[in-house]
């Protein structure tokens, strides 16, 4: 895996220097540099997981077989548009949310000189991704389906974002906007999408499959996506910092989170008075009274079961699909998130 990772850091050098160099602009020496530093600063920064995983989707979907040098290039090509289309979401998203860190350092914004500059930075990464495209998949029988599949994907994500951000952030800070209906639009399209059906659609197109006819795979992995947002929002209230890496801020941040909308439901008319009163404050006694309430409703068992019937329910799905490929690369996602610590 190790190596898998250092053969894909080397297709980010080389999409790197094809785009200081590309010849539709004319560089001079300082924008050449600040696109230089801005790329290494908000691309390669993550886990990678969702560039990585259409290469190993590839090999599954090729049956298990060691891809060619070329094949490797041109998926770790494709994973790599998935990294800049997340860079150039989380440079402006947190902008949005004016955040102050992100993956453990300043954010992009933050930074001296940077500023606002920054919405100009989102909009490159994004036109980044069909000169990437264009130069190594212009040839292929399958380059407008990735063009039209990294659209439609970029459309669903940013409306999810709206709909998430018209939530969290429009004028009174009102709970019973909540509910599992409005959490489950949210993550299907802002993240669920993105991070969970791209990286296998943009591999079944590079197999020569056709995704009209792999409506099903869709289906999974978007409830698969719905299961990982779940458990990210009980991590953020109930994980240890130290593993996740973060301290959770749902509660003050009055996230339409999993949690408090589950919470909600089990609540009767004292404790819901109780969670409006508390719940959004950046305040330390009322996120204390919200966590406290969490016990008291035991969600962190109504929680593993959900995750239980999840899991069945999702292995199940998988199992009645008809290619054993298909299979695998589902499998090999899920396999990847149960019972994650972080």
């Amino acid at each position: 895996m190790s190596d898998l990772r250092s053969k894909f850091l080397e297709v980010y050098s080389v999409l790197k220097s094809e785009l200081l160099n590309d010849p539709a602009f004319e560089f001079t020496d300082v924008s050449r540099q600040w696109v230089d530093r801005m790329l290494d600063y908000n691309v390669p920064g993550g886990k990678l997981n969702r560039g990585l995983s259409v290469i190993d989707s590839l090999k599954l979907l090729k049956d298990g077989r060691e891809l060619t040098d070329d094949e490797i290039f041109h998926a770790s090509a494709v994973g790599w548009c998935i990294e800049w289309l997340q860079a150039y979401f989380l440079v402006l998203d947190d902008i949005m949310d004016s955040s102050h860190t992100r993956r453990g350092q300043p954010c992009w914004f933050r930074l001296p000189k940077i500023g606002m500059i920054a919405v100009n930075d989102g909009i490159l990464l994004r036109n980044h991704i069909p000169r990437v495209l264009k130069k190594h998949f212009r040839g292929r029988p399958y380059y407008v389906d990735l063009l039209d599949l990294f659209n439609e994907v970029e459309f669903q994500t940013a409306h999810g974002q709206l709909i998430d951000l018209i939530t969290t952030h429009e004028g009174e800070k009102d709970l019973s906007k909540y509910s599992l209906a409005l959490h489950r639009r949210i993550v299907q399209y802002k993240t669920a999408y993105y991070s969970f059906y791209l990286p296998v659609a943009c591999a079944l197109l590079m197999a020569g499959e056709d995704l009209e006819s792999h409506v099903d795979v869709k289906n999974i992995l978007i409830e698969m996506g719905t299961y990982f947002q779940v458990q990210d929002d009980y991590l953020d209230c109930f994980g240890d910092p130290k593993v996740i890496g973060k301290v959770g801020t749902d509660i003050q941040d009055f996230k339409c989170s999993w949690v408090v909308v589950k919470a909600l439901e089990l609540s009767n008319e004292e404790q819901k008075k109780l969670l409006h009163e508390n719940y959004g404050k950046d305040d330390q006694i009322c996120i204390e009274k919200v966590k406290e309430l969490y016990k008291v409703l035991d969600i962190q068992g109504v929680f593993l079961e959900y995750e239980s019937s999840s899991y069945q329910k999702l292995t199940k799905s998988i199992e009645s699909h008809s290619s054993k490929a298909v299979q695998a690369v589902l499998k090999s996602f899920l396999a990847k998130i149960y019972k994650r610590q972080k």
